[in-house]
Formats: structure tokens, sequence, C-alpha cells
């Protein structure tokens, strides 16, 4: 039997793609975003269970500043938008654009964690620290943590930013921008969640 050489087109699978078509890093990142739903469903989970079992100091949803808080959330969400931007422009190979709207992203993350910050002060000052009561410890390690996640994703978009500056993030690269923009995304979704069950709902 002669044997016959046979050729074909590289697949995905073969440079760093997995037989979906979807990158091994864009993967990853899939994954682990899976792993934080399973994370952030346990810590809303114990809040719910701990919200009422107060027995001694004021309860999180006795101090809340719903306004105050509605405004901090609007400009997370709207940093969705922008980041959407940067990653348009990127792709267009407008680089200067896309710097502007990578640090307009990490600015509005910023400012709502400076809400976050000067929410925690107060509630602080009201006399609900993190061992008041189970209800509040619940609240701040759950509100704490997702603070946490957009603090890493504010040093993830300034990285970048600085990447961009130098030249090493050239349009063939705009996976990057998209795969941090996931990050970025899920982060805001699980604000969305938070802020409606945690703020908005009490009973």
């Amino acid at each position: 039997m002669t044997d016959v050489a046979i050729h074909h087109d590289p697949k995905p699978g073969e440079h760093g793609w997995t037989q979906t078509g979807v990158s091994n890093e864009k993967l990853g990142m899939w994954v682990f975003l899976g792993s934080e739903c399973l994370l952030f469903g346990g810590l809303i989970s114990t809040y719910l269970l701990y919200k009422d079992t107060a027995k001694t100091g004021p309860r999180p949803h006795d101090l809340y500043d719903i306004p105050f808080t509605s405004v901090s959330s609007f400009v997370l969400l709207m940093s969705s938008m922008t980041m959407v931007l940067a990653l348009s422009a990127i792709q267009r190979g407008d680089h200067q654009r896309c710097r502007v709207w990578l640090a307009t992203t990490a600015l509005l993350g910023a400012t709502f964690i400076s809400g976050q910050v000067y929410e925690f002060t107060s509630f602080v000052k009201e006399g609900m620290g993190y061992t008041t009561n189970t209800a509040a410890s619940s609240f701040y390690t759950l509100t704490g943590f997702h603070g946490v996640h957009v603090s890493l994703g504010i040093v993830m978009l300034m990285s970048l930013f600085m990447m961009s500056l130098r030249g090493r993030l050239p349009q063939e690269r705009s996976e990057v921008v998209e795969i941090v923009g996931l990050y970025w995304h899920f982060v805001d979704v699980v604000w969305i969640v938070i802020f409606t069950i945690v703020y908005l709902i009490h009973s």
C-alpha cells in the first residue's frame, strides 16, 4: 500500500486555539469567570442567610443611602460602554482613542471604588463595623470582594494603557483588550446583581 501524505490547513487547536475557534486565552478567561460566578454565588447566599440575624448594632439596610449608591452604580455601568469603545478603537487601529477610552474606563472604576470607600467609612462612623454583627460581616465581605475585583480590573486597564503607550499593543493584539473587557463586563454585571439583591430588596 502506498503511503499517502495528507496535507491540511492549520486548525485552531494547533496554534493556541481551541477546537471551537476560541483562543486558549479567551477560553481561560471564560473558565475563570465561571469560577467567579460560584464565588459570588456563595457570597450572595451567605449574605441572604445572615442579613436579618443581627442582634446588636445597626444592620446594613438601616444605613443605606440608595440615591448615592445608585449614582455610584450608574458610574460603574457607564464604564462598560467606554470599555466597548476602547475595544472598537483598537480594532480599527485607532490607538489614541483606545488609550483615551481605557483611561476613562479606569477613571470611572476608580470613582466607583472611591464611592465604596466613602460608604464604608460612613457606615463605620454610624457604628457598623466589620465585626458588629453577622449581617455587617457578610455585607462587607460581599461588597468588599467585589471592590477588590474592580480594583484588579483597574490595574489591568492601566497595564493596557501603558502597553499602548510603549507600542506593545498593536491592532493585531486587540484580543488582549477584548479579554480584559470580558472581565470588566463581568464585574459590572455582578454589581447589578449585588445592588439589586443587597440594596433594593430588603425583605
